[in-house]
């Protein structure tokens, strides 16, 4: 498993971050297991989960995934060997939408208990909340890391401009930083004014601040839910254009070139675009995590990343 650089913090993470959304529900246990440790064993150790992960699905309620993992880890005996991400800041029982400190503090304590572990590698503000100061949050959150209880913090769904305001104030208040974004982000641009509800896309400005700043990108919902290889898996309305059919034809010109599949193509132009991106991948089958890990095999060339950026139909 290849790793790169996480922001500055120094700290160099896998290349490919496991998304654990779906581990102890829509995929149960036997398989979360085999994902988890088909992923660990090709050299993966970063694993990314939420607080909320899987509220919206019938006969769950949120905390199954932090619970799997803390599970998992505990009999594999491997915390030691990870780089766990988790998020505060969205809905599910009782709790709110909300950045507020004490909210922040509380639901730190209920992942690490789910978890059953000390620290959390990265924590993440999964929704901008403009109805608590950035200082309080950002005070929550330095906290946090003053204590222990998070390494790391970071951001998702948040704005350049917001991501900019924070970084002053916890420079000028010597407080822990935002060291990455975590945003919806793939190889189709999505039209102008679709509907992505509380999901934010990365877009020019973002990227470029991302650059600027050296501060990591890393992208969700990268391969479209499996609708670039899956005919039963439609390419969603909001990347349903003229431009994106011209740019899907040109995805897989590129991946018959390379005897590789159109996710495959998609995971490498993320890696090897400027800013590089750094692509959550997810999987319900052992099958779809060695497709997904098989892209690091592949190197795209300057012509055909060329191609790639500029497919648009005249």
């Amino acid at each position: 498993m290849q790793t790169r650089q996480l922001g500055q913090t120094g700290v160099e993470v896998s290349s490919l971050c496991l998304g654990a959304m779906y581990f102890g529900s829509k995929n149960d246990e036997a398989t979360s297991y085999r994902i988890l440790d088909g992923y660990v064993g090709a050299g993966g150790t970063f694993i990314d989960t939420a607080n909320i992960y899987v509220r919206w699905i019938d006969d769950f309620v949120g905390g199954e995934s932090e619970t799997l993992l803390g599970k998992w880890m505990k009999e594999r005996g491997n915390r030691d060997d990870l780089f766990i991400a988790s998020k505060v800041g969205f809905d599910y029982q009782d709790v709110p939408i909300s950045l507020a400190p004490g909210l922040i503090e509380e639901e730190c304590n209920k992942s690490l208990k789910r978890m059953g572990i000390e620290t959390i590698d990265l924590y993440y503000c999964h929704k901008d909340d403009s109805d608590t100061p950035l200082e309080e949050t950002l005070e929550a959150l330095n906290r946090l890391v003053q204590a222990g209880k998070v390494r790391y913090i970071g951001a998702s769904n948040y704005m350049a401009w917001r991501l900019e305001e924070a970084r002053g104030i916890s420079e000028n208040n010597n407080l822990a930083q935002f060291c990455c974004v975590q945003q919806r982000h793939t190889y189709l641009p999505i039209r102008p004014g679709a509907d992505t509800g509380r999901q934010v896309v990365a877009n020019d400005d973002l990227q470029d601040y991302c650059e600027n700043k050296n501060m990591t990108l890393l992208a969700y919902s990268a391969l479209l839910g499996g609708a670039y290889t899956r005919s039963d898996r439609p390419i969603p309305a909001g990347y349903d254009s003229p431009d994106n059919q011209e740019r899907l034809k040109v995805l897989n010109e590129v991946a018959s070139e390379l005897g590789a599949t159109a996710n495959q193509v998609v995971l490498c132009w993320m890696m090897q675009s400027t800013p590089s991106v750094l692509p959550l991948i997810a999987a319900s089958t052992e099958e779809q995590l060695s497709e997904n890990i098989a892209a690091l095999e592949f190197e795209l060339g300057d012509e055909q990343l060329d191609r790639l950026n500029t497919a648009v139909k005249a």
